[in-house]
């Protein structure tokens, strides 16, 4: 299983598209970038996408690795004595560009006069989002890959849950997530992993602190697996300690917590109803906001329902009010709505999802109505 089996071809698909553009070629810094169209998984390098052919701008360190990882592809590999961009310069000139797009979004501001002073005879024009476009719809390797950093995240945490109890803090609950994920085969986690008890669960994306889980309510782990292959996984759930189960009239005796839990839950039922090719993915956010506010909780609600998941955890698309991005079959991303209330409680469920040809489906699996929520302490 091996996700960057089709480089050439996404470059091909990339080139064919630089016409249209305006451009001769297109300089690729982003590494995630540079991963995609080239299999290399290496950093401080630039890949020159042109009419004719491609190079790899790297350095000695990577030598033996680009020709493991990208057999046939040209490098030009820096000499100690040489600045990266004075290769980047070297390679287009030798590609015979005139008009050179750049990643606007990545490429310094820095980097860019000096190229600029390197080719004072090329025209420069930005270039947003043209490999993150196409990276959005994913081939079946990469559906593969994310599988796997799925089944990585929930078996580790189930081990996680099952090892739960009084005395633990969240910080050392995320440390021992995060080395289960190791064991059960990730290079590491997806990203920084949230765990947050209690009313610390309003902080969307709380840092783990030494604060014990012994006496709260509930408690809410954002986390994701990183499979050998870069690719990432994103879930999140909210667990119930039993002591809430058991005491809830003292604890919360409205019912506040279990109502804003199962409104999140309904809310991200209705987009996940709505997913299919040709929505426009502010369309799918709509639908869960608008669960969300019927009920009376739309201030708690900050942030956007979803987001592509990949070798980047935050990656097009982008599922939010202001996103005009026609959702297509491959595509995958986060389903994630939230109600947070200062001071009491927080809850997000969140599970991947795939657009398919009749609608979509969940990748993810692991349970996340309220009855299966409970952990002992």
């Amino acid at each position: 299983m091996n996700p960057f089996q089709n480089a050439a071809l996404r470059r091909e698909k990339l080139r064919s598209s630089l016409a249209s553009h305006g451009l001769d070629a297109l300089l690729v810094s982003s590494v995630p970038n540079v991963t995609y169209l080239t299999g290399f998984q290496g950093e401080a390098s630039h890949l020159v996408v042109s009419k004719s052919k491609d190079i790899l701008v790297s350095d000695a360190r990577f030598t033996e690795q680009i020709r493991q990882e990208c057999p046939g592809l040209e490098a030009l590999i820096r000499p100690p004595n040489r600045k990266t961009l004075e290769m980047v310069a070297q390679a287009i000139n030798d590609l015979g560009a005139t008009k050179i797009g750049f990643e606007s979004a990545i490429l310094t501001v820095a980097d860019f006069e000096l190229l600029k002073e390197l080719l004072p005879a090329k025209e420069w024009k930005p270039a947003t989002s043209l490999v993150e476009t196409q990276r959005m719809v994913k081939d079946e390797n990469e559906l593969a890959c994310i599988r796997k950093a799925i089944l990585q995240a929930e078996n580790g945490f189930l081990e996680m849950k099952a090892r739960l109890k009084a005395g633990k803090t969240e910080k050392q609950i995320a440390d021992d997530l995060d080395n289960i994920l190791r064991n059960q085969g990730a290079r590491c986690a997806a990203f920084p992993l949230i765990v947050a008890g209690g009313p610390r669960a309003a902080l969307p994306h709380a840092i783990p602190g030494n604060f014990d889980i012994g006496g709260e309510s509930h408690l809410l782990v954002d986390w994701g697996a990183t499979d050998v292959s870069g690719y990432r996984s994103d879930l999140t759930r909210v667990l119930i300690s039993n002591n809430y189960r058991q005491e809830s009239t003292k604890m919360d005796p409205k019912g506040l917590f279990r109502k804003i839990y199962n409104v999140a839950l309904k809310a991200q039922k209705a987009a996940f109803a709505a997913i299919r090719p040709g929505v426009l993915a502010q369309e799918i956010d709509n639908k869960a906001r608008q669960v969300i506010a019927d009920e009376g909780f739309a201030e708690y609600f900050g942030h956007g329902l979803g987001h592509g998941i990949g070798l980047q955890i935050h990656e097009a698309p982008w599922i939010r009010p202001s996103s005009d991005t026609c959702l297509l079959e491959g595509m995958i991303f986060t389903l994630e709505p939230g109600i947070y209330l200062p001071g009491f409680a927080g809850v997000r469920i969140e599970d991947d999802v795939m657009v398919t040809r009749e609608g979509a489906v969940q990748l993810t699996s692991l349970p996340k109505e309220w009855e299966d929520q409970v952990f002992e302490v």
